[in-house]
This record gives structure tokens, C-alpha cells and sequence, in this order.
């Protein structure tokens, strides 16, 4: 081989992102799921990788069909990627299925990074994405969470109260907390306010409320799954909890006020130009 440095190329310069792992539903759109949790960690200066729990024949539109991963792979995946990379941060999204999501409970037993837990029940297109049976087993996740962020049809679906007032708010984060989550963001994006979105991170006996400007669009496809990825993202960067949440929903509300006109219904737009998106990483 020969000594000439112009024959054996340039020398490589390693960068050390941090890595978080989405444990999700691939989205074959591309909107949602998977795909947007790792657009979201590539965009915020995340190495990401993916735990797949099943394969989704979906659009901006519909979800057609759903096909759930044997757990045995799921678990596969899990031990494969956590053998090998350092997984600072976890986001968890669709799972489908009771023992998909006991079974990933059991996985993140002793995990030591944190853990951001989306319970993804339905499609921003009204589709079905939970089994009726699989709500219970949540309590299980939930015990392993850093912060659970669900919507306020999920929030209702969990604890049988809307969070549509303050004191509801605070009724259903006392819930979802009992339930075992350390913290709670309540996404305001469901609830019909005077123009603006009220997203309320509740942990212990501190409530912050943040404020964004509610934006009129139906293009919307990817955002739950957008913030969460965004969180778990900011805490891989050893952001603290608020602060993590506040530059996810930054993140998320550039997505949707400058959407990808892509499909009949168009989806958020992880493209947008984000000043800082892409942080510094180490170097060595």
C-alpha cells in the first residue's frame, strides 16, 4: 500500500452526536412515526437509530393497514442497537399491541438514559392505533418515563377527563402521574382555545404553561410524534426537562407553521428552516 497521503485519501475527522433511539411505527408516508422521529433527531443534532414495532400502510389521509412485529424482533432490535451504541435518550410512540407494550416496558427496565413516552392511540386522521386491551399495560411504561406527552383525546382516553380548563389540566396530570410518570406535558394542540396553544409541563408541584400561536392549518400529519422526538432530541444533548420541552415545541411550531405541501392533507415540515437547529457536536 502506498505512503503517498494524496493516494490514501483524506484523513477522517470522527464527531461524537449523541444517539437516542425511537421505539415506534414505521409511517410509509413519511409524515409521522419512525420517519419523523428520526428526521427530528437528524435536524436537532442527534445520531438516531430505530426500534420498528410495525410497519404501517399509511398517508396524509388514511392509515390502511397495520402490521404488528412479532415481539421476539422487537426485542431483537432493542438488545442489538443498546449492545453497541451509548443510548443517552428513548422516545417511545405507536405500539399497537398490550404485549408490545409490555414487552418494551420490560426492555427499558434499568435503562439509565431518559425516556419520553408519546401514547399514541389514534391518527391525526381519526384512525385507530391502540388496542382497546393495551391501555392498562401502559401503567408499566409510564413507571419507566421521563415524561409522558399526550395529547388531550389520549389524556381523555387515559384518565376519563378532558383537559379542556386549568383545573381539568391539573385533575388529569395528577392522574396520569398516579399512574406512575414522573412528569407530564398536556399538548394543548386539541383544545379550542382564543388562538393560542397552551402545551402544560406539570412535574411534582410545578406547572410551566407554554404559550404558541395557534396556527391555521390542516397540515398538521407528524406533529405529536415530531415534539416528543424533539424532547427526547434536546435531553439526549443533556438539556434539562423544561428546557427540553421548550425547544421541542419551538421545533414542532416552526414544522407546522411552515408545512411540506406534500399529499392531499400535506404534513409538517421537518425541512423548516430552524436557526440552530443543527448544533455543535464534539470532535476527537
Amino acid at each position: 500500500m502506498s505512503d503517498d497521503p494524496a493516494r490514501r485519501g483524506v484523513e477522517a475527522t470522527p464527531e461524537r452526536p449523541p444517539y437516542a433511539l425511537t421505539v415506534a411505527a414505521s409511517d410509509s408516508g413519511g409524515g409521522a412515526g419512525v420517519q419523523a422521529d428520526l428526521k427530528t433527531m437528524t435536524r436537532l443534532g442527534v445520531y438516531g437509530g430505530s426500534v420498528c414495532v410495525a410497519l404501517t400502510a399509511q398517508n396524509t389521509r388514511t392509515v390502511d393497514s397495520v402490521f404488528t412485529l412479532p415481539t421476539a424482533e422487537v426485542r431483537a432490535q432493542f438488545e442489538a442497537v443498546t449492545d453497541d451504541f451509548d443510548v443517552r435518550a428513548v422516545k417511545v410512540g405507536m405500539l399497537a399491541t398490550e404485549p408490545v407494550v409490555r414487552t418494551v416496558a420490560d426492555l427499558l427496565d434499568g435503562f439509565g438514559g431518559s425516556v419520553v413516552v408519546d401514547p399514541v392511540m389514534v391518527s391525526s386522521a381519526g384512525d385507530t392505533l391502540l388496542d382497546p386491551d393495551a391501555i392498562d399495560a401502559y401503567d408499566a411504561l409510564f413507571e419507566r418515563s421521563t415524561l409522558v406527552t399526550p395529547n388531550a383525546d389520549e389524556a381523555e382516553t387515559v384518565t376519563g377527563v378532558r383537559p379542556d380548563s386549568p383545573s381539568a389540566v391539573r385533575e388529569v396530570a395528577a392522574a396520569v402521574r398516579e399512574r406512575g410518570a414522573d412528569a407530564v406535558l398536556l399538548k394543548g394542540g386539541h383544545v379550542e382555545t382564543d388562538g393560542t396553544v397552551r402545551d402544560t409541563l406539570v412535574t411534582g408541584d410545578d406547572r410551566t404553561v407554554f404559550e404558541t400561536e395557534r396556527v391555521a392549518t390542516a397540515s398538521t400529519h407528524g406533529s405529536g410524534c415530531t415534539l416528543s422526538s424533539a424532547v427526547a432530541a434536546r435531553l439526549a444533548h443533556g438539556d434539562d426537562l423544561t428546557a427540553a420541552v421548550e425547544r421541542g415545541i419551538e421545533f414542532t411550531h416552526a414544522t407546522i407553521a411552515s408545512p411540506a405541501a406534500v399529499g392531499e392533507r400535506g404534513s409538517v415540515n421537518h425541512l423548516v428552516d430552524v436557526e440552530g437547529a443543527v448544533p455543535q457536536v464534539d470532535r476527537g
